[in-house]
């Protein structure tokens, strides 16, 4: 007599993303019913290398959601075990601020965290948080500096720097924190840097991000709190001199605004995220895949 498995049901909201594409298709590839939210489910280009994924059809759920809609999360999250929470404005440049990044950011981030507060069956929220939300607090960042999780960037310095993004992400994984604690919900944040490489959505994001072991954060039981994700700490130059060396035939400007005057780097720790078994990919073969990856899409000619 065969006994039947049960099913396994997440969300990952933003799903056409860079991190959030390839989240869904490893939870496709363990056996998870995946319930995708999308601004337009309707737009091809948002949804066509989702619905290609393996597993997609069988298991794969597209639904749209407006991060500022109250209640728009509700009916979604309904029988769900675990959620992803990926979806986030990504600009460095905007007009308004408020509009354009912190309130999406902020009240996205507690408009799902209400709706996971209905049901019962959700066991753990993962967010993706930045790096971003750690060292920008003023402090002097040098090589014998050692950043960890217990980091958070200052709001009030963010403001004052001007850095909104910055601010969007800090205020919302502090809006995350606080509503998680009085709300007695189990809540983990990655914080990545700056993420490369391959993409499986056919457009470009900013970031050209790739995938971070965030399903080990949902299902390790041991995972808890906050998690840096960076490699290694570098400037353009260096990553302008790994580019030059693989492709000797492209011609890249030797130095970069950025870059002066020279900046010292510093450290960010690896000791919690070991506990999640995630590996790094070396920056070398994160821009040599990310090179080749443009190639193969056709967005440069190498």
């Amino acid at each position: 007599m065969s006994v039947a498995v049960a099913e396994k049901v997440v969300c990952v909201t933003g799903a056409a993303g860079f991190i959030a594409s390839w989240l869904v298709k490893l939870l496709l590839l363990r056996g998870y019913t995946v319930k995708a939210t999308l601004r337009n489910p309707d737009d091809p280009t948002k949804t066509e290398h989702l619905l290609a994924l393996e597993g997609a059809k069988e298991r794969l759920h597209l639904f749209k959601a407006d991060l500022l809609e109250e209640g728009s999360f509700d009916s979604i999250v309904e029988g769900c075990e675990g959620i992803f929470h990926t979806a986030s404005p990504v600009l460095l440049e905007v007009a308004n601020p408020k509009v354009e990044l912190i309130d999406p950011a902020v009240n996205g981030t507690l408009n799902v965290l209400r709706s996971c507060t209905k049901v019962p069956s959700i066991r753990r929220v993962v967010v993706t948080s930045s790096i971003v939300a750690a060292i920008f607090n003023g402090k002097t960042l040098t090589p014998d500096v050692m950043v960890d999780e217990t980091w958070f960037s200052d709001p009030a310095f963010c403001e004052e720097s001007k850095l909104w993004y910055v601010l969007s992400k800090t205020l919302a994984e502090e809006a995350a924190w606080k509503f998680a604690k009085e709300n007695g919900i189990d809540l983990v944040t990655m914080n990545p840097g700056f993420v490369i490489g391959p993409f499986l959505q056919p457009t470009i994001n900013l970031t050209m991000e790739i995938i971070l072991n965030l399903i080990n954060a949902f299902e390790i039981s041991s995972a808890s709190g906050r998690y840096c994700l960076v490699e290694r700490v570098t400037y353009c130059s260096e990553a302008i001199k790994i580019l030059q060396e693989l492709y000797p035939a492209l011609h890249l400007p030797q130095k970069n605004a950025e870059d002066e005057p020279p900046m010292p780097t510093y450290q960010i720790s690896k000791e919690k995220v070991k506990s999640l078994a995630i590996d790094f990919i070396p920056l070398e073969m994160s821009l040599k895949d990310t090179m080749e990856n443009l190639k193969e899409k056709n967005f440069i000619k190498l």
